[in-house]
């Protein structure tokens, strides 16, 4: 099982204009979808359509709050989420004509006592894998990262920004950065696939099984102890990219639980990716057939 934690989860509202924003002008559309949002709560959406039991964590407060445990409950995701008396936040991304923007909101304050909480949540769900994803809202200390990968017999994944991936001092099986949180993590400059890899290479020396860098219509590299893989993106027509990186490392984490191999954990990462940029937002598409269709990515191993 699965323990996802979203420390600083959110509705995510997506709307689509079909033309260009321009300030001051006032612009109309019925193309608007709300779904519960944060990295922690997509994998364990994507794990579950994947075949993998998991149960979304963190804090959640006011309406919004109501909203992700309510959406999340309707979809037969299993939740044990801290209340908190703060309000949960509203992330908007618009697609536009002329773009795509983000527009995220900071979110709540933490108490020392909720932290207290999540942890003993965490402990009471005795998971195979706790899985960190997203922003640390005002008053959670990034200690409280660490402190919940020792808090049990599981094994932790990260999918944070680079400056705390850079900080983290526990041990961790996979993080999964992008390419400006592989340079922020290590002060590298990360443009070309080259500097990926040596960035990924860097971080995993420190306490990471894997560094599985998502790379946007690249692929993805994933970075062992003994080896660098690589896969290219699939070719298909990309809707949203909200969630893509969520979605690599959900494949990777269940192909993991599944007993995969490296290759072909990477290889579901992919297929997944594929198939969620191919929905708005982070609604999840058709998955059940991404453990049988792994041969549908190539996967090479790059040599030095």
């Amino acid at each position: 099982m699965i323990f996802t934690v979203t420390p600083n989860p959110a509705v995510d509202h997506t709307i689509h204009f079909d033309e260009p924003l321009q300030p001051g002008v006032v612009h109309r559309t019925d193309d608007a979808v709300f779904t519960a949002g944060g990295k922690g709560i997509n994998v364990a959406k994507y794990v579950s359509a994947l075949g993998v039991d998991a149960t979304a964590s963190g804090f959640l407060g006011g309406h919004f709050g109501k909203f992700v445990r309510d959406r999340l409950e309707a979809d037969d995701i299993a939740t044990d989420f801290v209340n908190i008396d703060d309000n949960t936040r509203l992330n908007t991304t618009v697609l536009a004509e002329d773009g795509e923007y983000k527009l995220n909101h900071n979110g709540p304050h933490i108490t020392a006592s909720d932290v207290d909480e999540l942890v003993e949540a965490a402990q009471a769900n005795e998971p195979d894998t706790l899985l960190v994803g997203g922003s640390l809202p005002g008053g959670m200390p990034l200690s409280a990262v660490d402190r919940l990968a020792h808090a049990g017999d599981w094994r932790t994944a990260v999918d944070m920004g680079g400056k705390y991936l850079a900080d983290l001092e526990a041990d961790y099986i996979v993080c999964k950065p992008n390419r400006s949180e592989l340079a922020e993590a290590t002060g590298r400059t990360v443009e070309t696939n080259e500097d990926a890899i040596a960035a990924a290479r860097e971080l995993r020396d420190g306490q990471f099984e894997y560094v599985l860098a998502s790379l946007g219509g690249d692929g993805a590299v994933l970075v062992t102890e003994d080896d660098v893989l690589s896969a290219p993106a699939l070719d298909v027509e990309v809707v949203d990219t909200v969630g893509a990186g969520d979605a690599i490392l959900s494949g990777f984490i269940a192909g993991l639980e599944h007993g995969k191999s490296d290759a072909d954990a990477l290889r579901m990462g992919i297929l997944t990716a594929a198939r969620v940029v191919g929905v708005a937002g982070t609604r999840v598409p058709h998955l059940e057939d991404v453990l049988t269709n792994e041969t549908h990515v190539e996967v090479t191993t790059i040599r030095d």
